[in-house]
């Protein structure tokens, strides 16, 4: 495994990789949200207590799992490049941020929007929504790290700790609604052995979840090259690249 990361860690075979897979991940998010949003906004029923408002959870619990999703991966990438000093995961790790940021604030602001004709407010400072303003918090402080330093070692060092550090908020955004009595409902999908929701209503959401996830390996792919550009515009392989 080690073997293959050193492999995938080298610039001129990662930039020649990603190019090839951004063009699989995109047209599989557009294919899989397109079903997903046609199986939630019209083959699936209406909730019998929610009617056709509860349909948001196809924005909003794909997003909320994304924005810890991409944290993870984000850390991970984050402790490789410090601990292996691999400059491809400095590049992943500071390619997620704004992608997992903007995850968590569409989680917020679609559960701001359901959450008013539910419980009658725009925002209650619950266990879980208070956690997930935290993640974003975390993700405007890990961009800020990074663009705090000109050195963009000593900056993915210090954004490597940050993101190992707030690790911890990831399991008290999963269990909050099981730790503390809130509002927020509690697990759904999760519950495999007694899922709360209907197969007609589960699969759209799962197929927008794998559509979103498919759209941020895409994106961080995107954006981790022209990271890669940025850092080795002066080494003789690019150089070369661009002459042929």
């Amino acid at each position: 495994m080690w073997t293959w990361l050193h492999k995938l860690g080298s610039p001129q075979r990662f930039y020649s990789l990603s190019g090839r897979l951004i063009p699989w991940f995109a047209v599989l998010s557009v294919l899989l949200m397109a079903a997903g949003l046609y199986g939630g906004l019209v083959l699936a029923p209406p909730d019998y207590q929610q009617g056709d408002s509860y349909r948001i959870i196809y924005i909003h619990v794909p997003a909320a799992w994304m924005s810890m999703f991409v944290y993870v991966s984000m850390a991970f990438a984050a402790a490789v490049g410090m601990i292996w000093r691999i400059k491809v995961a400095d590049m992943v790790a500071r390619a997620s941020a704004p992608l997992g940021a903007s995850f968590t604030f569409l989680a917020l602001v679609t559960g701001s929007l359901w959450g008013k004709p539910m419980w009658g407010a725009w925002w209650v400072w619950d266990a879980r929504l208070t956690s997930e303003l935290l993640l974003l918090f975390l993700y405007i402080g890990f961009m800020a790290l990074q663009s705090a330093f000109d050195d963009r070692r000593t900056a993915a060092r210090a954004g490597a700790v940050l993101a190992l550090v707030g690790l911890v908020n990831i399991p008290i955004i999963h269990y909050s609604v099981e730790w503390w009595n809130t509002l927020h409902q509690g697990p759904t999908v999760t519950k495999f052995d007694a899922p709360s929701i209907h197969l007609s209503m589960l699969i759209p959401l799962l197929l927008m979840a794998f559509g979103f996830m498919c759209y941020h390996a895409a994106m961080v792919l995107v954006r981790a090259r022209n990271e890669l550009i940025e850092w080795e515009r002066n080494s003789r392989w690019l150089q070369n690249l661009i002459t042929e």
